[in-house]
């Protein structure tokens, strides 16, 4: 069965499922933990021949497929539920899969369709590449699902593709993503070190268990993430899970690494909830007060962008998407940018267009910084944008953004010979694309500003040159719906909530 269709057979099932109140993040949980038992228990069949001592229930029963699979009814969901527990409690990537899992399918006849379904296929003899794009797709359908929210987690792959080839990763180096979703940084690294690279047996060894390592303190997108690794052939089962469950931002940990690779989660407030006197539930801005850090600040995106920088080696170098604000905000955000500039060089920032990420209203960027050691002088020297944003239009479903579309920005990136860059944009050009600034230019802006654009809005001045009708309209609804969001931000504050 191809990819598409096993995709589609998986999927149509979780509509079933919706009308007993199961969302499609549920339902993939679901399908994770019992596609990771088929295929624990392909392994310890020929030609694998692996043996894994899983947990037994009460009665004596090992928590295997052999033993799931033949129960039914009332049986079969109190097995599930018992065999859930008890793996959760298994060391390595196997107990992580499971950590605090439960059933959320209530009717035992529409799970068993599930194992059947799961049953069917032959997974391990399918390659890494088919299991892990069919996962991919199942996780990419999940994030279209806009009332799970969970479109957070799923960075678009051709923006993750770009990012990667500009850094263009080198073997036996660590990379690291403090925030990583379900994992697609991992994954796009993985693939340009294997395509790009022969690799022997030590190389390909530091590949599979030694090269990436995150953070993602949300208990089900991790769970995907180190599913989705581990279906593309990172990690072993009984392995060290290198994905930890604790907030990056807290501490340092004191590991460095060669590359950073990130999309930290948006919202620009770190919060916590408590429950006061009264028995009401309130909201507290979470400061961040590390002593590494250049300035104290609840805004969630600087103080990940300090974060970052304490991650790196000497010789490290990071590529982050960041939304608009970290570029422009003053007090805090003014005192990171002009101490970034200083510690590394600030050498590049892709403006991204609105319409590609799954939160609506999203005016991202992608920052590119190399750390340095410490010195008298800043590092960066000049700052170079490439607008991807005026005048440019995509929609998650007409127009997704494409690797094609950003091939032209991988190529005047030029990492090879970066200092021989050349700016398309001109007096002559004035719609030219790449310019740069220099160091004093920028330091001279009102704050320190990095928020730079010098094209013009065709659509304000040129009725001929405004979009398409439906991408016009998904536009005006993400300016209005991340106006709300803003306003709802200060509601709340106003009302000390």
């Amino acid at each position: 069965m191809s990819e598409a269709n096993i995709i589609s057979k998986i999927w149509n099932f979780a509509d079933v499922l919706r009308d007993d109140g199961v969302g499609y993040g549920d339902y993939l949980e679901q399908i994770t933990y019992i596609l990771f038992l088929k295929m624990i228990d392909e392994f310890e069949k020929p030609p694998y021949n692996r043996k894994f001592n899983l947990p037994e229930s009460d009665e004596g029963e090992t928590f295997n497929w052999e033993n799931l699979q033949q129960k039914k009814g009332a049986e079969l969901d109190e097995f599930y539920r018992q065999l859930l527990r008890g793996l959760g409690n298994a060391s390595g990537i196997l107990g992580a899969i499971y950590t605090k899992a439960q059933n959320k399918i209530q009717d035992p006849a529409k799970l068993y369709k599930i194992i059947d379904m799961i049953k069917k296929e032959q997974w391990n003899a399918m390659g890494a590449d088919l299991k892990g794009k069919i996962y991919e797709g199942l996780l990419e359908k999940n994030a279209e699902d806009s009332k799970s929210g969970a479109g957070q987690y799923f960075t678009p792959r051709a923006l993750i593709k770009a990012m990667v080839a500009c850094m263009q990763p080198e073997p036996m180096k660590t990379i690291i993503d403090p925030a990583c979703g379900s994992g697609g940084f991992f994954l796009a690294a993985y693939d340009y070190i294997k395509s790009n690279n022969k690799l022997n047996k030590e190389q390909k060894e530091f590949l599979k268990n030694k090269t990436f390592f995150g953070n993602e303190i949300v208990a089900s997108t991790r769970r995907m993430a180190l599913m989705n690794l581990f279906l593309h052939g990172i990690g072993e089962i009984t392995g060290d899970t290198f994905i930890s469950s604790a907030d990056a931002l807290l501490s340092d940990e004191g590991v460095r690494y060669d590359y950073v690779l990130a999309n930290p989660p948006f919202g620009k407030k770190s919060s916590m909830t408590f429950t006061n006197e009264k028995g009401e539930q309130k909201k507290q801005d979470l400061t961040v007060n590390r002593q590494d850090f250049w300035a104290t600040t609840s805004n969630k995106q600087l103080n990940f962008v300090q974060h970052i920088r304490t991650l790196l080696k000497i010789t490290g170098k990071a590529a982050v998407v960041l939304p608009d604000n970290v570029l422009f905000e003053g007090g805090a955000g003014e005192t990171v940018r002009k101490e970034l500039m200083k510690v590394a060089d600030l050498h590049t920032i892709l403006r991204l267009p609105t319409g590609i990420f799954y939160a609506q209203g999203v005016k991202a960027n992608v920052v590119f910084f190399d750390n340095k050691p410490a010195a008298k002088n800043p590092w960066t020297k000049e700052v170079w944008f490439y607008d991807y944003r005026t005048n440019i239009h995509h929609t998650l479903k007409k127009n997704p953004i494409r690797y094609s579309d950003l091939e032209d920005f991988i190529k005047l990136f030029n990492l090879e010979n970066r200092h021989e860059r050349k700016e398309t944009w001109s007096e002559k050009n004035p719609d030219g694309r790449w310019r740069k600034y220099t160091y004093e230019e920028i330091i001279a802006r009102d704050k320190t500003s990095l928020d730079i654009f010098w094209i013009k809005d065709k659509s304000l001045t040129d009725l001929e040159n405004l979009p398409e009708p439906d991408i016009l309209a998904t536009e005006i609804v993400e300016n209005i719906e991340a106006s709300l969001a803003s306003f709802k931000e200060i509601a709340i504050k106003l009302n000390g909530e």
